[in-house]
């Protein structure tokens, strides 16, 4: 048996815990389709800081997660319809992916839609991409899920991706970027994006004959409300599991140039070397307040600012230097 569910919820911390909870707690096969709010889903293996334009995503309120399988980075919103299948195995070694992603190619291709797969399981329509797809496997269950840009915000998408890689060494995962497209542009009949997951929805349905249209228990809402909580929507998990990593910058001013390298492990400032046009003893005051301290901006900037009359007996400014610190 298949169940079919259509999320209703929204947010993406809570649809990510849905999904490892119905990969960890259910027996049966199960598919999926649900979307989220304006989101940067991060792969389990990522850098999540790395990956993300830090200062556009804080002004434009976008949420950062990270999901339970690899993979790159995605851009999320209500444009956006995501999809999960998640299924029973004999053998971790005969899991043949490319299975999922022919399910979705031949579902678009209904739609008149000149669609095809990479050999990677992303699918491309007009030679852009259109869906990114990642795998998890539990035990003898597999999760394969991905995206579908259907009328997506793709300049949010460009923006909120925009990162400087060159700040950060590590051994991170990166995302390859891609030039993408929304599917609602090259339709011949136009359709809501309700209407287009609810086709979705039914073609999947007709493909697997065993599928059967479930709801959430309130069981099962309790529990996931709990695994979002206490694990998607907390910092440990979100930029703590974080690969160690190497963050790189240096302020330039007309007289003066200074270099730092702070060393970072599970999310938290281990070490920061200052060089360049700083003395002694501020460059170990600095050491000293930021050791130990998330690499977060919000968590970064009363450390800063406790210190800005040091700085500024060096001609450094704390908002200068809160520029650069991530």
């Amino acid at each position: 048996m298949t169940l079919c569910f259509q999320l209703k919820d929204t947010d993406p911390y809570f649809n990510l815990a849905t999904e490892e909870y119905l990969l960890k707690h259910y027996t049966c096969n199960i598919f999926m389709v649900w979307r989220s709010q304006s989101a940067i889903i991060v792969g389990k293996h990522q850098n999540a800081l790395a990956e993300i334009n830090h200062r556009y995503v804080s002004e434009n309120k976008i949420c950062i997660a990270r999901r339970l399988s690899g993979g790159g980075t995605v851009f999320h919103d209500e444009g956006n319809l995501n999809f999960t299948f998640i299924k029973n195995i004999e053998r971790v070694d005969q899991i043949n992916y490319q299975q999922f992603t022919e399910q979705m190619v031949d579902a678009l291709k209904k739609l008149g839609l000149n669609v095809y797969a990479s050999r990677h399981n992303a699918i491309f329509l007009d030679q852009k991409k259109i869906s990114g797809s990642a795998d998890h496997v539990y035990k003898l269950r597999v999760m394969h899920h991905g995206t579908l840009l259907f009328n997506s915000h793709l300049a949010r998408l460009r923006n909120a991706l925009q990162a400087d890689l060159s700040r950060f060494e590590d051994r991170a995962i990166q995302s390859n970027r891609s030039v993408v497209t929304n599917i609602a542009d090259y339709l011949k009949t136009k359709m809501t994006i309700e209407e287009f997951a609810k086709f979705i929805l039914n073609q999947i349905s007709q493909t697997n004959p065993d599928c059967r249209v479930a709801e959430l228990t309130a069981e099962d809402l309790k529990a996931i409300e709990t695994l979002k909580n206490e694990k998607y929507s907390q910092w440990d998990w979100i930029y703590g599991y974080s690969p160690r990593y190497k963050y790189r910058n240096e302020i330039l001013m007309p007289e003066k140039k200074i270099s730092f390298v702070f060393h970072v492990e599970k999310g938290k400032i281990k070490e920061s070397v200052w060089t360049g046009d700083i003395s002694g003893q501020l460059a170990s005051l600095l050491t000293n307040a930021l050791e130990s301290q998330d690499h977060d901006y919000q968590v970064l900037k009363p450390v800063i600012l406790t210190i800005e009359p040091q700085l500024e007996q060096e001609g450094l400014s704390a908002g200068i230097l809160l520029e650069k610190i991530i």
